[in-house]
């Protein structure tokens, strides 16, 4: 790919009219676009991996091999079919007559030991159907028949139970089943096909139950001494929309809004308390928040990827190799427990700032396309300059170890809620959006606090949902 000044334009067209030449200059500029459009893909830029189409490029780990075997490491806890101490039922095989030939009886002969195996399966599916009954009674007084409360929660002459409706909920909103195969699945495991109405009626009951956990969720981001930030797009009503993620090692918040930047920061209300470190992909927005800042590396290198291939940026690929040194160099300083001297994250934040000036050196001067507006920057010069103003938050990860090199908790956290718009194309309405990202909020943090989901949920189901708060890291 290649870039032709104005000057060059001229003197190929043998001095043509000026008009001319621009008209030129402003189709080779366009078409420099859409070359540079069409080489990007999920390895290159921050394009995701759905889109590469048939066309998907070989995977590029930025990962070196190590010393180490692959497979479990010395010390690694594994996880096997275990035997257990009690089992539900116990089938005893008698020893009647002596197997290795001789037939003889062995009816009499004592029992030295037993070999157990066991094994674990499924119980038979059925619903458990419990009857409440109160008595009824005259009463002496007024003549009037009375009767005894029955619990709380048990309103209709034939209902589902609040375990059940946990299940409903876990698997319309955790596993992401569509309607008719939740419907279809209860027919073919209990004979009782649930309504549509009954599954959403019990993941409204849960997500009204979950606003004591919502208060105590955002009490505890806002202590959080680093926290990532993305947002991606969600289809609602057939219209754009955008979902917003908040997420620790322990905590996970979602939010969807109609808009992607300060709007939607200022209506949640969120990070205006937070003054700890928001881990990002650079999107403006965040900036004029009260909190330092930490970037996405993993994006960065994607792009100095793009300009190493498609532009032979030599500066780009010389960064790269850099900032995965340091990253490395990181990992080794945190895994020996050895703290870096000032001189050391000086010698390396040189390094950084001389392949800035290689970089801008081999760029080409701005060029301008049209009559009025800001010269016509390369993308090469765009990410220079985004690397030089916020050479803190890039190189961040250097002097704390409590920051990540990447945004990845981030974008797990929203892959799940991709997988949603696959399967569904889009939400019908902006609360129902709503809806959803509350009840994942809570059933993300309490896999994070390695407890039991469907208990949770059945809990919430109850008034009583998990509550989460900041204790530290």
């Amino acid at each position: 790919m290649w870039t032709w000044t104005r000057e060059e334009i001229l003197w190929r067209a043998g001095h043509e009219p000026e008009p001319l030449a621009d008209d030129v200059l402003a189709m080779r500029t366009r078409l420099q676009e859409l070359e540079t459009r069409q080489a990007q893909n999920s390895t290159n830029s921050s394009k995701p991996p759905s889109s590469d189409g048939l066309g998907k490029p070989a995977p590029k780990s930025q990962r070196v091999r190590g010393t180490r075997a692959t497979g479990g490491q010395p010390g690694h806890r594994g996880r096997t079919l275990e035997p257990v101490a009690e089992p539900d039922e116990v089938i005893l095989y008698a020893l009647e007559r002596c197997p290795c030939g001789c037939e003889r009886s062995l009816s009499g002969a004592p029992v030295l030991r037993h070999e157990v195996r066991q094994v674990f399966e499924l119980p038979p599916q059925q619903l458990v159907v419990t009857e409440h009954r109160v008595e009824v009674k005259r009463c002496p007084v007024s003549g009037c028949e009375v009767s005894a409360p029955f619990p709380p929660g048990v309103d209709a002459p034939a209902q589902y139970g609040q375990r059940f409706h946990g299940w409903l909920v876990y698997l319309r909103v955790v596993q992401l089943l569509p309607l008719r195969r939740i419907r279809q699945m209860t027919d073919d495991l209990f004979g009782y096909p649930v309504s549509d109405a009954t599954v959403e009626g019990a993941v409204l009951t849960i997500a009204d139950a979950l606003l004591p956990f919502e208060r105590a969720l955002i009490e505890a981001l806002k202590r959080c001494p680093v926290l990532h930030a993305d947002e991606s797009g969600l289809r609602v009503d057939c219209q754009l929309a955008w979902l917003h993620v908040l997420s620790s090692n322990r905590l996970t918040w979602y939010g969807v809004h109609r808009r992607r930047g300060r709007a939607a920061l200022e209506d949640f209300g969120i990070l205006k308390d937070f003054s700890g470190r928001l881990v990002h992909d650079c999107m403006r927005s965040y900036f004029g928040l009260p909190c330092t800042h930490a970037l996405c590396n993993a994006h960065l290198l994607r792009e100095l990827t793009f300009l190493h291939e498609e532009f032979a940026e030599q500066w780009a690929a010389d960064m790269k190799t850099l900032l995965l040194e340091m990253y490395r160099q990181r990992r080794l300083w945190t895994e020996s427990g050895v703290l870096p001297t000032p001189e050391q994250i000086a010698a390396l934040h040189a390094r950084y700032q001389v392949l800035l000036t290689y970089g801008y050196l081999e760029q080409p001067p701005p060029v301008r396309t049209g009559a009025r507006g800001r010269l016509k920057r390369t993308k090469a010069h765009n990410l220079l300059d985004r690397l030089r103003k916020h050479q803190a938050s890039v190189l961040a990860f250097l002097r704390n170890p409590s920051i990540p090199f990447t945004n990845n908790q981030g974008e797990q956290d929203l892959r799940m809620l991709k997988v949603q718009q696959k399967i569904s194309g889009c939400f019908r309405t902006l609360e129902g959006a709503k809806t959803f990202a509350r009840i994942r909020s809570y059933t993300s943090t309490v896999r994070k606090h390695a407890l039991d989901i469907l208990d949770a949920l059945r809990n919430a189901r109850a008034g009583s949902p998990f509550c989460p708060s900041y204790s530290g890291p």
